[in-house]
């Protein structure tokens, strides 16, 4: 029997790594540390969030989506302020090739542990050169859309990130019927949000996942550091693109001045920001095709090297975690 998610169809799991080691880290209350005293909090609730979506979703295939780069020159070449305020060092090393993002100490070892896991228990982890995890997402994604992996009938992306709304896809826009949905960690791993086509419409009122990221270009986001268009902010921004229907359509109202729907004051502020709407797209916008090295996405019923993995359950104190998490492998495979 095809192991299922909730939903009753068989999933491609995507998992946007960085969000949730990042949110581990932070969330996991009180000082989770390995028998050496080296903090393991970020490990412990990256397995413990895993297995529980093993558990509960019942994918049949699940990739790690990796950020080889966490911030691609191409991103920063059209917008300069783009995550500069994360880069270490401040402002001043915003500019420089290859700049490090701060991360706290305490977490940059444990990342190296979560990767030793996944490849022990044979989990996928893909990433890709001058790309984010996003994008890594995004050309999985859309490949599975396009050409479903055997026995997959729909695609769920686990992130914190909102960004990734612009994914969200339905049957009726996808020649394969493959739906791409968001399970959204805002309110924990346990409280899952489902966003989809519907979900778009009734909390951001954009008809799909374009104008979901049409609407975010607009806006900007400062944790980001994309400026958006000052002075419009999400609810205006998402009445334009039902009135203009596109951010091009947005554009070229705001340049046709027999156009009388939009006020004199957008239309003032759109024309005050066409320099960064030309670029905004392009750094807002996921890519679709990059290139990603070859790995198996199949879920295993079993750890792929067992003896490896229980080195490190007792190397890093995650022996209940490993063993959640073995646990959900086997029971996702008998479907």
């Amino acid at each position: 029997m095809p192991r299922a998610t909730l939903s009753g169809m068989p999933a491609l799991l995507l998992l946007d790594a960085a969000s949730m080691y990042f949110r581990s880290f932070y969330g996991v209350k009180g000082d989770v540390t390995a028998p050496d005293g080296s903090p393991v909090g970020a490990v412990r609730g990256f397995t413990d969030a895993v297995a529980t979506l093993v558990a509960t979703r019942r994918p049949s295939h699940v990739v790690a989506c990796w950020d080889d780069d966490w911030r691609p020159a191409f991103r920063v070449a059209a917008i300069p302020s783009y995550k500069a305020h994360r880069v270490a060092g401040g402002a001043s090393a915003a500019g420089r090739d290859g700049a490090a993002e701060e991360v706290p100490d305490a977490l940059v070892p444990q990342v190296g542990v979560i990767a030793e896991v996944l490849a022990a228990v044979g989990i996928a982890r893909v990433g890709a050169p001058g790309c984010e995890a996003d994008d890594v997402i995004g050309t999985l994604a859309t490949r599975a859309v396009a050409d479903p992996p055997a026995g997959v009938d729909a695609v769920e992306i686990v992130t914190g990130d909102r960004d990734l709304f612009q994914l969200v896809d339905e049957p009726a826009t996808s020649a394969s019927g493959v739906p791409v949905r968001v399970l959204y960690t805002g309110r924990g791993m346990r409280n899952l949000e489902t966003v989809d086509t519907a979900r778009l419409v009734e909390k951001y009122g954009v008809a799909d996942g374009e104008g979901y990221a049409a609407m975010a270009a607009l806006r900007g986001d400062p944790s980001d550091g994309l400026p958006g268009v000052a002075g419009v902010g999400e609810k205006t921004a998402a009445g334009l693109l039902g009135t203009y229907g596109s951010l091009g359509g947005v554009v070229a109202a705001a340049q046709d001045t027999a156009e009388r729907r939009m006020s004199p004051s957008v239309r003032g502020k759109i024309l005050a920001a066409l320099d960064y709407l030309a670029v905004a797209p392009t750094v807002v916008r996921v890519l679709r095709d990059a290139e990603l090295p070859a790995h198996e996405s199949l879920l295993p019923p079993r750890p792929r090297d067992p003896e490896t993995l229980e080195q490190l359950a007792e190397r890093w104190g995650l022996t209940s975690s490993v063993e959640r998490l073995v646990a959900a492998l086997a029971k996702a495979d008998r479907g």
